[in-house]
């Protein structure tokens, strides 16, 4: 048993200091990597469902607009991101633009992303450009009218979108500021947890308090610390254990969309970095805000 417990606590040691080594690398594919799975892009970009390969593309969205299909991100020149530029990649992600000039539907959340470092966001390319191309034709999006009609975005970005860089608070440590990015930009945490409009932009005077339409009609939590409807009861260690393990402080496990990101992500990050994601989390202003299904 002891032999046991030794092996176990090596391989968290292992594991951690792989984590440390990937976030601080100065190779941009390894850097890369650990910001994919921060970001969410595996569980997003993969049907796994279909059994379809990594990063390629027809996971399906159902949403109150209707059913969105995520795209081939693999370097695959024909039907994934072979072909685009440095500049493309980064247009599109932070400004949720394609090389051909559409503008993205925010199912994928650039609205978010378009707080990252422009460095952050080169390695991710770096490290999806290192990856197998894999051919796979994007699924059309099966949209209700008008939401098909991909150029009232214009509108929708001009309402909605803003593409201030993220600045940190110098009122703040380095540990909130840190989980604030890694919260608002790179996790994208508030595209889920908050309620949107009937626009589809997110009703930030509920950031947090979450929604009973979330990815695929799922109810999504309150993670603001409201006491009653939310989760200020629980402890930073609580928190940060949920992202890394799946499991609540009374055991119950997560499913659904947050057990699919922390499975292909979340678990993947430092401790140093979960912790600071609850931080700043557990920091936000409550917002009373019960989350359930009308009866």
């Amino acid at each position: 048993m002891r032999r046991f417990f030794s092996v176990v606590v090596s391989a968290a040691v292992c594991v951690a200091a792989e984590q440390a080594l990937a976030r601080n690398s100065t190779d941009p594919v390894a850097r890369g990597q650990y910001l994919v799975r921060a970001a969410g892009c595996v569980g997003c970009h993969t049907d796994t469902k279909g059994k379809g390969g990594a990063f390629a593309g027809g996971r399906a969205f159902k949403t109150p607009f209707g059913t969105f299909f995520s795209p081939n991100i693999t370097p695959d020149e024909e039907t994934g991101i072979g072909s685009w530029s440095a500049a493309e990649f980064d247009r599109a992600v932070r400004r949720g633009i394609r090389p051909d000039g559409a503008h993205l539907y925010p199912v994928f959340p650039y609205a978010s992303y378009a707080a990252m470092k422009p460095d952050d966001v080169e390695a991710i390319r770096a490290y999806l450009f290192s990856l197998a191309p894999v051919r796979r034709v994007n699924k059309a999006h099966d949209l209700s009218f008008p939401f098909s009609w991909r150029f009232t975005l214009f509108g929708w970005k001009w309402l909605y979108f803003d593409d201030t860089p993220f600045a940190p608070d110098p009122a703040r440590n380095d540990e909130w500021n840190r989980g604030a990015y890694l919260t608002r930009a790179m996790a994208h945490c508030g595209e889920c947890h908050t309620p949107r409009t009937a626009m589809g932009g997110l009703d930030l005077a509920k950031d947090m308090a979450g929604t009973v339409d979330g990815p695929d009609g799922e109810l999504v939590p309150n993670i603001t610390p409201d006491p009653a409807t939310g989760i200020g009861d629980w402890t930073v260690e609580d928190l940060a254990g949920l992202m890394k393990t799946g499991l609540k402080p009374d055991f119950d496990n997560v499913q659904g969309a947050m057990d699919e990101a922390i499975t292909f992500g979340l678990k993947y990050l430092s401790d140093a970095d979960l912790r600071a994601i609850s931080v700043y989390i557990l920091s936000l202003p409550p917002i009373k805000n019960k989350v359930e299904r009308p009866k």
